[in-house]
């Protein structure tokens, strides 16, 4: 389908219209499920409202989180939810397909380049500007971060923008934003405080992932044996999968929780947050909370945490006795 649909589509500006640019109702397209999918496209609406701070948003996208991953979020207007599996609910995806095509865009944004759905359904909606998401290499000089997948699109907007005659944005690109509320961070302050029983930082573990990404249980012993010797003062928790599973077997204090927006409050209470690359990974980082990702498998450039003192690690290339020595700067810094 990818190499189907990869030439699908012209993002299209007209130059005659540059001193009466008027873009209040924007689409942004991202028909996917994932977590992490989900909060990368966070950057993108931040965008979106800082430009327009009184436009109205419609994200196209699958499945039932995407309301509480958005739900402060105020300039969203319509979340438009295609089933996950179509074929289980015909008439669902039917009309969530019809609701784009009926409604009025003046701006309808693909948010990842490699999905096939998103360009047929950046194609299909009525819009006067289709951003279809092109990926440029040529940007990769200019901007080193490109290849990250929540920044492309990011790049990709303020370039379309300025050819419609839009001041250039310079600024950093936002990070991933949970937006917990006040009452979130400090009933996630709470549960950690319960859980460990005393006033020490708190380094928070996420031993799960899927596939090739998922570390060994013999490699987490490892890795937790010597996290707790070079820091004696801190707590070491982990934070438990919606399967209700642990690389550590349980043995150290741990918290279960299938609320994407109590496990960020969660989160947004540790120092510091250590996971393989997944969707909590991601949450970690749009809770604000300094996130270290793990990775051996998939491309750090394009899905590595990059706010608040956040980075990525390739544990192919660096064994733990670096990754300690990068945690405590880190940690010295915060």
């Amino acid at each position: 389908m990818r190499n189907l649909t990869k030439n699908i589509g012209k993002s299209n500006f007209d130059i005659n219209n540059k001193n009466d640019v008027a873009i209040k109702k924007i689409l942004i397209s991202r028909p996917n499920h994932r977590l992490g999918n989900l909060l990368l496209l966070t950057p993108l609406v931040q965008e979106i409202i800082n430009t327009f701070p009184d436009s109205k948003i419609d994200l196209f996208v699958k499945g039932g989180i995407t309301p509480i991953i958005y739900q402060n979020y105020t300039n969203i207007d319509k979340i438009i939810q295609l089933p996950k599996k179509p074929f289980s609910n015909l008439l669902k995806y039917i009309k969530g397909w019809f609701v784009i095509k009926t409604k009025k865009y003046d701006l309808v944004i693909n948010a990842n380049f490699g999905s096939s759905s998103g360009r047929l359904s950046t194609l299909f909606a009525n819009s006067k500007y289709k951003l279809f998401g092109e990926f440029d290499e040529n940007f990769s000089t200019k901007h080193p971060d490109y290849h990250h997948s929540a920044k492309n699109t990011v790049y990709n907007l303020r370039q379309f923008l300025l050819q419609l005659g839009v001041p250039e944005n310079t600024s950093e690109i936002p990070s991933l934003d949970l937006k917990l509320t006040d009452a979130e961070l400090e009933a996630g302050k709470k549960k950690l405080s319960d859980l460990v029983k005393n006033d020490k930082p708190t380094i928070c573990l996420f031993t799960n992932a899927t596939g090739e990404k998922c570390y060994s249980e013999e490699w987490w012993g490892k890795f937790y044996s010597q996290l707790k010797q070079e820091f004696p003062d801190y707590n070491i928790v982990e934070l438990l999968p919606v399967e209700n599973i642990s690389k550590l077997n349980f043995t150290i204090p741990f918290f279960y929780s299938t609320d994407i927006r109590e496990m960020g409050g969660f989160i947004a209470a540790s120092t510091l947050f250590i996971a393989a690359d997944n969707g909590v990974m991601h949450l970690a980082s749009a809770s604000g909370t300094p996130t270290v990702g793990l990775f051996s498998v998939t491309d750090e450039r394009a899905y590595q945490p990059y706010s608040n003192r956040s980075f990525s690690v390739n544990t192919s290339k660096v064994d733990n006795n670096a990754i300690m020595n990068l945690l405590r700067q880190t940690i010295n810094h915060i």
